[in-house]
Order: structure tokens, then C-alpha cells, then sequence
């Protein structure tokens, strides 16, 4: 088919060749065939043959040297896309004896008007170099060439080769560093990534430290207590920190990014907050790097090794997000032992006891090496958090009862662990613990008890010399490990009770002498010449039970991550934990910043002259339009400058917006957007401008008669617009028109007096959120009462769609039961109830009101009664009453408290205490006492409920006696499980009830609609699935009973 005369048979040919190359398999053979088509005048055929070359150009370099003439004249071809392909195949043709040649095509090709081509001119000087080292100085320059490159298309390629060719030459970059930072939102996301990275490096070399201010602090708090003179030494020594423009314009437009789709992106901006900006700012990447372990598990595995080392330093980043870490038995072992590793970084006081519980579970896992990892985690939660270190081993010697051997053996390797730490206060499971060495077979787990044994043999006297007597009997079957500690058992035994174990030591070492292994056999020397005195026997035989019997430190249980900090996050060193080949180090921050004027462009002139150009044209006009007023011309130049050089000023240089008109109205657009200080300026003007306007204003009457003209005029409205998007910072070409600029000025300065008074008018307009809150401020100061026309505006411009639905109303019932908090036997006296009012808390408008009643069942005086340590779940809080300083024998009396229970139906955990005790109380709510009652028209709910579908609702069938369908009775169940309101309703056979999350302001909306027969439909719409779900089984066993 590739001989043929037709083209159609050709392209045929050349599809199904490529898609034996995408499929894996080998098409070498065809080669010569397919080279013969590489002049062909069909562009889809030349396309593909291209394809076919730059995959075995390399392998066949003969052949393709045969067609090199061919290549060199499609590198004039008028398609963009040919030159591209041959300019690839050309430097994939690895022959150093055409390196001229491809240096030469890549010079052209790096002046090419397709910036396609010139994308290819970067990826080609990377093999260029890679063939040949000695063309460094020459391709640097076409590097130079290509940086100032304005493509998003060329960016992301032209760094690679950077990396690649000379990663050390940093001044290449100063010049182009602010248009990179501008370009990243749009370059695409591989080139993004490499971006990323090489900015990270720069910034490290170009800027101070931003966490000298944290370090201040810190020292701060250490020498507290040091003299008024030190002091000031160190305050004189001390310089505020200011973030360099340029670094702040970095960390401001990599964030969008943390948006990506692409998990490298995420991960390379991660790592760049990590490495370069303030440590307050740095914990925005958390919740981008938990959404990502939703990704495949290879994916999970890179994210959970950064946040791992990440947890390690900054706990505080990711204890909001416990719960993602938590294993799913769908996980691989590898990401499994991972979130351990994160789970004991994040574990304290506050959720050492979720944490435990979740161990509980892992524990049982059948997965045996997750399994035994888990029991390592219990041994490091219990050495960094020492109040639960006795809970823990208590959990761990259960664990020795457990019928899995590796469970056991790990148990047993942790537990010696944790009692070299307080071996004084348990004898009883060293006892324990010897008693199992006629049952555990794994080695590692038998050396352990022996050494904890030998360690402590004199406060077991009796057990230690009987399992000598054991292991001398089995001593040859043993592992070597055991050997060498039935060694040392036997060592420290003739000590320390050399009656019993004499004998027996020495046949221990007599077995010793003539084992295989030579560690075995140098040990046994080694200890008989020391403990066995002779002749031969040097000075240290009398210090052999100093040496055997030393106090040994207690072992450091450490994260394996804790070394990894100093590799750069997201690299493959970091994931390997060794330096890999091309790794570029992070280098320390400079003590003093290098000069920032090396970043500044050299078009700054031009830029300059060409902005008053723009001026004196809006002035002009300006001044003969408004000719009777002085303060209007200055407004106008003020509105002007801000306009066009707001950008600059905040990104530290005029210069930087100077390339391109372009680039000018991005900076500028994006950084009055984000920084307050532009803001504050525009509010000020417009201040300025309010103040003198209303100076002049006639009357009320011709005000609202210029307000109906510009309402009625559509094009006026588009033009105040326009009018209003340039003042918030973007540029427009028609701005530098001459007669539309005064007009605008006018109507905007007519509609003035309006926009004070009805701010909502500004909502319409807005495009840039940011910018709301300065406009908005106005609504505050007194203004004079609205017209009509102006009221019905502002009714018709009203934006919260549920701002009239959601009305919380009065309670339809409440029901008076009570739940007991503390039982008078348990509280020596003192009884608790607790109800709740379905009240609005006067407390917190997130809080759940609950009234505690207190009971002296007693005969003596109850004292100074209040709430003590509070254990709440994370986000949960808690507004407690005042202290009661006495209740009478008999006496009762009512508290209100304030709990925020976060929309969830976990329980508020907290001590009642009195003068003498404290006890454990909890109070868990009724999921329906979450709820506040909503008052809402028919329309409303079937709007909202409208919006409330799919995942969002969930129903069930109910079945009952038909007298338990009348409206009262259902309306009587249904209040009475849950704070709910009723909506009215048309239809006799549907009841409809709505409320809110107290916490959350969520709507939830019950509907029960009555069917033929016996069965009724309740359905329940809400955001918050899971408290649906429950309110659901609750109200089916109410509304079925009788």
C-alpha cells in the first residue's frame, strides 16, 4: 500500500502503521518504505510519516541521514506544522556529524513567526545538548532569545531547556521574572509545573526570608525574662521585615493554581508555598492537597509522602482534615501505612482517644503487615503523648492474647520499647510477657522478652533463671538474634545470681563456642573473658557488671520523614529519600536581598512617554468640558493615573506593564482585584468625589429626573459601565478616545448622588467581587429619603433569592421531656437534667439552646458548682453557665447554656464539677433539636425543594392506620421528634414542614404526602445528607405507630 500511485491508499497505510505504534508493537522494518513518502505533497500523509520518523529516526540513522536534505527543506515548508515535525525529526537523528546542521535549524526556527515552531526550537536544544556538551555557550543564547518570548505556548518549553542547559545562570531570568509570573494562569500545565520549580529556586536566591518575623517572635518568647538592656541590643539588631514586592507578586499568581485539575500543578504550587512564602499564608494548601487524595493510589502515595513531611513541622495545617486521613480497607498497604504516619504527626491530647479508637480497629485488620504498623503507631503515640502511655501498653499486652503470631510479636517489640521508659512500675508484665515465649516462634519478638528480661532480672528473681534453663534447652534451634540474647540473659544472670546460673551459664557458652556463625562464637569469647576470672583475664573483668547492667537510654521512636525536610518537596529525591541525578538543590536564603532593579525591563521608557500621550488626551477635553471647576480636572488626572499605573505601583516597578498593552491591563486588572491597598485607595477617591458633588447639588428634583433619563437610555447605562470597570483598574482601547471619556464622566458624575443611595445599583455592574466591599461602606452615613421610583428600584434589585424565604419563626411545639446528665448516686448528691427550650440561643446565633436543671438530692450544701475541662469535638463550642456558688439540701435551680454542635449529632463531652469532685457528663442532641422552625409560603418550599433533588433527597415508604393520617395527628409526630414549622398547603392529602440547621442555615424541608390505602411518602430535601438520613429514620417508626 505504501508503493502505490493513490494517495488515499498511502494515508491508509501510514493510519494503521501509527496505530501499531500506539499500541506497542514494532514497526522498524517499514522503515525504508515509509522514508520514500517523506516528500510527499499530501500534507495528512507527510504529517504522519513525521510521526513515524520521530520515532525511529534514532534507531535507524542511517536511513534517515539518506533523507536529511528532505528535512532541511521542510524546515521552510509554509505549514507551521511540518516545519515543526521536521525540525523534530532532524533532532531525533542522534549523529553527532549533523550537529551543525541542527544547531543551524534551530536558530531559524527560534526566530520562526509560529510560536508552535519555536515551542519545538526549545524541546529540540535539549537533545541538541544532551548529543553534544560543547554547544552550551550557543544554545545559552538562543535560550536568552526565547525567554523573552511573550507565547504562553513557548514559556513552559523554553524553562525546560533552561533547566536542562544551564539551571546556574540566573540572570537569564531576572529580566523575564515578572512576565513568567504573569504568564503561569495561562501557560499549559506541564509547562506550569516546570515553571513552578524553577521560580521556587530563584526565589530563594532573590529574596530574604519571609519567616524572620515568626523566628522574632519566637526569641521573643524565650528570653522573657532577659534584661531591659539585652533587649534593646537585640530590637536594634532587629529590622521590621517587608515582603518584596516581586516575592508577593510570585505567591499572589500562583494561587489560582491550587484550582488545577492537573495533580502536579497542585503539587508544585503546594511546594512552593511550603518552600518560599510566610508560614501563615502557607496553610492554603492544605485543603488542595486533601482533594487530591481522592486521585488514583499513585497519585495518594506522592501527596500523602509531601503532607507526611509537611505534618512533621506544622501540625496545624491539616488537624482540620483529620478525618481524610483515616484508612479506607479499600486502600493499598502502602497508602495505608501513610496516613498512619500522618495520623501520629497530627495526634495530641484533644484526639489522642479518636485516634486510639481508630487503632483499635486498624489492629484487627487482615492485612497483617498494616497490622503490625498499627501497633508501632500505639508505641509512638504513647511516647510523645505521655498521659496515655499506661492506656496504650494496657491495649498492647491485650494484644499479646491475640491468635494472629505477627500481632503478638509486634506487640511484644513495641511493649520493651515502652517499658525501657518506666521499667520500675511493671514487673507484672515482664512475668506476663515470659510466659509467652513457650508459644511466639518469631525470632525478633523471643529476643525482645529475653532482653527485657536480662534487663531487669533482679526484680524477677525467680522467673529469670528458669527461662535460662528453657533456652538452654532449646539453644541450638534458635534463631541467631535469640542466641545472641540467651548469651546476654546468661551473662547478666551469673552477676547477678551466680548460684543458680553458673552451671548453666557455662553450658550456654560452651554451646556458644562451637556455634556456625562467627558473631556467636566471638560473642561467647568476649563474654567469658569477662566474666569468668582467669589468668588470662584483664582490668575489665572488674567492671563487667557496669558494663552488662549499664542503665540503657530509652529508644527514640521517630517518623522516617523527619529527615526528608531538606530535599525539596515534589521531587523524586524526596519520595526516594536519597539525592537523585539532576536533583538541584534548594539554596538557603540570602541574609541581604540582591539589587531588585535587575528585574526591572529596559522598555520603562517607552512605557513612560507613551502614558502622558494617553493622558493629554482624556485631559483636554476634560478641562473645556469642565471648565468651571478646579477640583473635577484634578479627580479626573487622579482616576487616570490610578487607571493605567495601578498594576505597576504594586508590583514594585513601572516597567513591568510596558511590553504590551496586554500585559498592562492584566497586571493592572488583577492587582487592584487583590491587594487592599488600591482599594482603599479608589474608596478615598470616590469619598473625595461624594463630598463635592453633593457641595453642588441643586435639588432632589432634577437629581431624579438626570436618575429616569440615564435609566431610560440603554447605551448611557452600557457606557457608566464600562465606566466603572475602568475605575476598578482594567484598561479599555476606547478609554483613550477623545470625546466618549468626558461624556462617561459626565454620566458618572450625574449618577453619582444615586449610587450613594442605593447601593445594591452597584452589585449589578461589579465585576470584580473584590472590589465590593469599599462601594458598599457608603450605606452607613445619612442620607435624604428615597423617591418612589428609587424604593422600586431597589425592591427590583434585590440579589438574595432566599433572603425571604429563610425566617425563622416560634416554635409550633415544645416538648417538655428531659434527659438526665448526671445520676445523684453518680454525683455524690448532685442531680442534672437537661431539655431543650427550642429557643434561639441568646448566646451565639450557631448554638443550640439547652437548659440544665440542678438537683441537690443531699443533705448538705452543694458548693461553687461550674463546668470544668471541656473534651469537644473538633469545631465544637461550648458557651458554659456562670458558677453557682451554693445550692441549698433540696434546692434546684435553671441554667442556660450555648452549644455549638456543628450540625452533627456527636456528643459535647465536659466535666460538671463542684468544690469537691468533678464528674464526666455529656449531653447529645435529638438530631431534631438541631433544627430551627422556618416559616415559608407553598411557592417558597416548592422552589427550594425544586433545587433540592437528586443526592440532595431521600425518602421512604411509611405504613399506617388510616386515623394516623389525619393532619393533626401527623402534624402532632412530626413536631414533636423535630423543631420543624409548617408550611401551608393547598392539597389535603400533602403536609409540608420546613426548617434550618442551626448551625449551618441549610434548609431542610419535610414533605409527607399521603397515598391510597394505608401508606404515606415522606421525603426530606436538604444539603446536609447525613442528617437527613437520620431525621428519617426517626420520623418513619413515629409516624407508623399508632
Amino acid at each position: 500500500m505504501l508503493e502505490s500511485s493513490k494517495d488515499s491508499a498511502k494515508l491508509d497505510a501510514m493510519k494503521r502503521i501509527v496505530g501499531m505504534i500506539a499500541k506497542g508493537k514494532n514497526a522498524s522494518e517499514l522503515f525504508p518504505a515509509v522514508v520514500k513518502n517523506v516528500a510527499s505533497k499530501n500534507i495528512e500523509i507527510k504529517k504522519l510519516v513525521y510521526v513515524y520518523l520521530v520515532r525511529y529516526a534514532e534507531e535507524q540513522q542511517d536511513l534517515a541521514l539518506l533523507s536529511i536534505s528532505t528535512f532541511q527543506r521542510a524546515l521552510k515548508d509554509p505549514n507551521q506544522l511540518i516545519r515543526a515535525s521536521a525540525l523534530r525529526v532532524l533532532s531525533s537523528i542522534r549523529v553527532p556529524i549533523i550537529v551543525p546542521i541542527m544547531m543551524l535549524a534551530i536558530k531559524e526556527a527560534s526566530a520562526d513567526l509560529s510560536p508552535y515552531v519555536r515551542k519545538n526550537a526549545a524541546h529540540a536544544i535539549q537533545k541538541l545538548y544532551s548529543l553534544d556538551p560543547e554547544q552550551k555557550e550557543m544554545l545559552i543564547e538562543v535560550i536568552e532569545k526565547l525567554l523573552k518570548d511573550k507565547s504562553t505556548l513557548v514559556a513552559g518549553s523554553v524553562v525546560m531547556a533552561f533547566e536542562e542547559v544551564c539551571p546556574d545562570r540566573i540572570d537569564l531570568i531576572h529580566r523575564n521574572y515578572r512576565k513568567l509570573c504573569n504568564l503561569l494562569v495561562d501557560v499549559e500545565e506541564w509547562g506550569q509545573v516546570v515553571i513552578i520549580h524553577m521560580l521556587t529556586r530563584y526565589a530563594r536566591t532573590q529574596f530574604v526570608s519571609p519567616w524572620r518575623e515568626d523566628d522574632g517572635l519566637e526569641d521573643n518568647e524565650k528570653n522573657f525574662y532577659e534584661s531591659d538592656d539585652e533587649e534593646k541590643e537585640k530590637s536594634d539588631k532587629k529590622r521590621p521585615y517587608i515582603m518584596d514586592p516581586d516575592h508577593r507578586l510570585l505567591i499572589r499568581n500562583t494561587k489560582p493554581l491550587l484550582q488545577s485539575r492537573n495533580a502536579a500543578v497542585v503539587m508544585a504550587v503546594a511546594q512552593l508555598y511550603w518552600h518560599i512564602s510566610p508560614k501563615s499564608e502557607a496553610g492554603v494548601i492544605s485543603k488542595s492537597l486533601v482533594r487530591l487524595l481522592r486521585s488514583n493510589r499513585e497519585v495518594q502515595y506522592i501527596v500523602l509522602q509531601n503532607i507526611a513531611t509537611m505534618s512533621i513541622q506544622r501540625k496545624g495545617m491539616f488537624e482540620p482534615y483529620l478525618k481524610s486521613f483515616y484508612v479506607r480497607s479499600t486502600d493499598p498497604t502502602m497508602i495505608k501505612t501513610l496516613k498512619l504516619e500522618i495520623l501520629t504527626n497530627l495526634a495530641n491530647e484533644a484526639n489522642i482517644s479518636t485516634l486510639l479508637r481508630e487503632f483499635q480497629t486498624y489492629v484487627k485488620s487482615q492485612d497483617k503487615q498494616f497490622a503490625a504498623a498499627t501497633i508501632q503507631t500505639i508505641g509512638r503515640c504513647a511516647t510523645s503523648i505521655t498521659e496515655v502511655c499506661d492506656t496504650c501498653l494496657n491495649g498492647l499486652v491485650c494484644l499479646l492474647s491475640n491468635r494472629d503470631e505477627i500481632v503478638v510479636a509486634e506487640s511484644v517489640v513495641v511493649i520493651k520499647k515502652l517499658l525501657q521508659m518506666q521499667p520500675a512500675q511493671h514487673g507484672e508484665i515482664i512475668k506476663h510477657m515470659a510466659k509467652l515465649l513457650d508459644s511466639i516462634t518469631v525470632p525478633v519478638a523471643r529476643a525482645s522478652i529475653l532482653w527485657l528480661i536480662g534487663e531487669n532480672c533482679e526484680r524477677v528473681p525467680k522467673i529469670a533463671p528458669d527461662v535460662l534453663r528453657k533456652m538452654a534447652k532449646s539453644f541450638t534451634s534458635e534463631d541467631d538474634l535469640v542466641k545472641l540474647q540467651i548469651l546476654n540473659l546468661g551473662a547478666k544472670l551469673y552477676l547477678t545470681n551466680s548460684k543458680q546460673t553458673k552451671l548453666l551459664t557455662q553450658y550456654i557458652l560452651n554451646l556458644g563456642k562451637y556455634d556456625q556463625n562467627y558473631d556467636i562464637r566471638d560473642r561467647t569469647r568476649f563474654i567469658r573473658q569477662l566474666i569468668v576470672p582467669n589468668e588470662k583475664s584483664g582490668a575489665l573483668s572488674k567492671y563487667a557488671k557496669k558494663i552488662f547492667l549499664a542503665q540503657k537510654p530509652a529508644p527514640l521512636l521517630e517518623s522516617p520523614f523527619k529527615d526528608r525536610d531538606h530535599f525539596q518537596l515534589g521531587t523524586l529525591s524526596h519520595t526516594l529519600n536519597i539525592k537523585a541525578s539532576g536533583y538541584l538543590e534548594l539554596s538557603n536564603w540570602p541574609e541581604v536581598a540582591p539589587d531588585p532593579s535587575v528585574r526591572n525591563v529596559e522598555v520603562i521608557e517607552s512605557a513612560k512617554d507613551w502614558t502622558p500621550v494617553g493622558k493629554t488626551k482624556k485631559e483636554k477635553p476634560a478641562k473645556k468640558f469642565y471648565s468651571e471647576s478646579e477640583e473635577e480636572e484634578e479627580e479626573e488626572e487622579e482616576s487616570s493615573d490610578s487607571s493605567s499605573g495601578g498594576g505597576d505601583s504594586e508590583s514594585g516597578s513601572g516597567s513591568e506593564s510596558g511590553d504590551n498593552s496586554e500585559d498592562s491591563s492584566e497586571d493592572s486588572s488583577e492587582d487592584s482585584s487583590s491587594e487592599p491597598e488600591s482599594e482603599t485607595g479608589s474608596e478615598a477617591e470616590a469619598e473625595r468625589k461624594r463630598n463635592s458633588k453633593t457641595k453642588r447639588k441643586s435639588d432632589s428634583e432634577d437629581e431624579e429626573k438626570k436618575n429616569e433619563k440615564s435609566k431610560a437610555s440603554e447605551s448611557s447605562s452600557a457606557e457608566s459601565s464600562s465606566m466603572e470597570e475602568s475605575s476598578s483598574g482594567s484598561e479599555s482601547a476606547s478609554e483613550s478616545d477623545g470625546e466618549p471619556a468626558p461624556r462617561k464622566v459626565t454620566q458618572a458624575k450625574e449618577r453619582k448622588p444615586q449610587q450613594e443611595r442605593q447601593p445594591p445599583r452597584k452589585d449589578v455592574f461589579l465585576l470584580d467581587l473584590d472590589d465590593f466591599n469599599p462601594v458598599s461602606t457608603p450605606v452607613a452615613l445619612p442620607t435624604p429619603a428615597l423617591s418612589p421610583s428609587l424604593i422600586a428600584d431597589l425592591e427590583g434589585l434585590n440579589l438574595s433569592a432566599s433572603s425571604s424565604v429563610i425566617n425563622v419563626s416560634t416554635p409550633v411545639f415544645v416538648p417538655t421531656k428531659t434527659h438526665e446528665l448526671l445520676h445523684r448516686m453518680s454525683g455524690k448528691g448532685l442531680a442534672a437534667w437537661y431539655c431543650f427550650p427550642r429557643q434561639p440561643c441568646i448566646f451565639g446565633d450557631k448554638m443550640v439552646s439547652v437548659q440544665i436543671t440542678l438537683n441537690n438530692t443531699s443533705d448538705r450544701k452543694i458548693e461553687n458548682i461550674h463546668i470544668g475541662e471541656k473534651k469537644l469535638p473538633v469545631g465544637m463550642q461550648m458557651h458554659v453557665f456562670h458558677p453557682i456558688a451554693s445550692l441549698e439540701p433540696e434546692g434546684s435551680v435553671t441554667v442556660s447554656m450555648g452549644i455549638d454542635f456543628c450540625d452533627s449529632t456527636q456528643a459535647a463531652c465536659f466535666q460538671l464539677c463542684t468544690k469537691d469532685d468533678c464528674f464526666n457528663v455529656s449531653i447529645q442532641p435529638p438530631v431534631g433539636e438541631l433544627l430551627l422552625p422556618v416559616a415559608m409560603s407553598e411557592k417558597d418550599f416548592k422552589k427550594e425543594r425544586g433545587t433540592l433533588t437528586g443526592m440532595n433527597e431521600t425518602s421512604v415508604t411509611v405504613i399506617a392506620a388510616p386515623q394516623n393520617f389525619t393532619p393533626s395527628m401527623i402534624l402532632q409526630k412530626v413536631v414533636n421528634v423535630a423543631n420543624l414549622g409548617a408550611v401551608p398547603s393547598g392539597q389535603d392529602n400533602v403536609h409540608r414542614f420546613a426548617a434550618k440547621t442551626v448551625h449551618s442555615g441549610s434548609l431542610m424541608l419535610v414533605t409527607v404526602e399521603l397515598k391510597e390505602g394505608s401508606t404515606a411518602q415522606l421525603i426530606i430535601n436538604t444539603e446536609k445528607t447525613l442528617i437527613g438520613s437520620v431525621l428519617l429514620r426517626e420520623l418513619k417508626p413515629v409516624l407508623s405507630q399508632g
